[in-house]
């Protein structure tokens, strides 16, 4: 169980499924009780939804619910964040405030909050849904100790956490903010050659999945490079050598560098 901190009141403004995650695993974890948190969203449907799950506080009024917190985390889309923040800025002074929008730096935030705001830029993945999600944390100035102990009691409620200079942030999204995608496309191959073998599509997909899952937390937990991990797998003249000599002749090492490279220009397009 996470260390609870201490007489904290936090609000999410956007209900969408990251924010959720976040909720659910912030209960989960009795990191805060349901009466410290409060979520936002223009949508009723959303709001009431949450409600429902969570049994926590919802309304409509930012601005009100901003007043009410101690950190304030934005869970908005990147087009909508600077109308969100010219409409609660007045009632931001002193809070830590938490961006999940991808692209926008601390900076551009930090143009449309007062000088007293502290200001925490995180990048988490999909998985965080399922409580193993990967989040990179980066620290505008003025942030504390506490502030980051806080925010990476949030984001621990869901999975892993590194941080790192802003500077890295669009490598991060191309990375773990994309990679979801790129293992699920390589879960799908695996299963659709176990299909092409003779398996069952369910059983393929099983065996696929739990094996990606299975060498994940091999790798996670001996603390081995993947190269060596993957060298005791790889026995002389075997059939696993024979694969991947296949995928050196199709270029599988450097498609997955290409991907996390474009979509860390892409990302800095976006930013821009």
């Amino acid at each position: 169980m996470t260390d609870r901190p201490p007489d904290k009141k936090i609000v999410v403004i956007g209900a969408g499924q990251m924010a959720e995650a976040l909720l659910g695993g912030l209960l989960a974890s009795q990191a805060f009780a349901p009466t410290a948190l409060w979520a936002t969203d223009t949508s009723t449907e959303r709001r009431d939804l949450v409600k429902r799950r969570f049994g926590i506080r919802v309304g409509s009024d930012n601005r009100e619910a901003v007043s009410w917190a101690d950190v304030v985390l934005l869970a908005v889309k990147p087009q909508s964040l600077d109308a969100v923040l010219d409409d609660i800025a007045s009632a931001l002074a002193g809070r830590l405030l938490i961006s999940i929008a991808a692209g926008v730096s601390i900076q551009r935030i930090a143009g449309r909050t007062p000088d007293t705001v502290r200001i925490v830029r995180v990048m988490p993945n999909a998985p965080a849904l399922v409580r193993e999600g990967m989040s990179a944390l980066a620290f505008g100035p003025g942030v504390t100790e506490d502030d980051v102990r806080l925010a990476r009691t949030l984001f621990e409620s869901v999975g892993r956490v590194v941080t790192v200079e802003e500077r890295l942030m669009d490598a991060v999204t191309g990375l773990s903010g994309s990679g979801p995608a790129y293992v699920l496309m390589a879960i799908e191959a695996l299963a659709d050659g176990g299909v092409k073998m003779g398996l069952p599509r369910t059983t393929a997909e099983l065996l696929a999945a739990q094996t990606v899952l299975g060498a994940a937390r091999l790798l996670l937990e001996t603390g081995e490079h993947p190269a060596r991990l993957k060298d005791r797998v790889a026995s002389p003249g075997g059939t696993t050598i024979a694969g991947i000599h296949q995928l050196e002749r199709g270029g599988l090492r450097a498609a997955l560098m290409a991907a996390v490279e474009a979509a860390t220009k892409k990302s800095q397009e976006l930013g821009r």
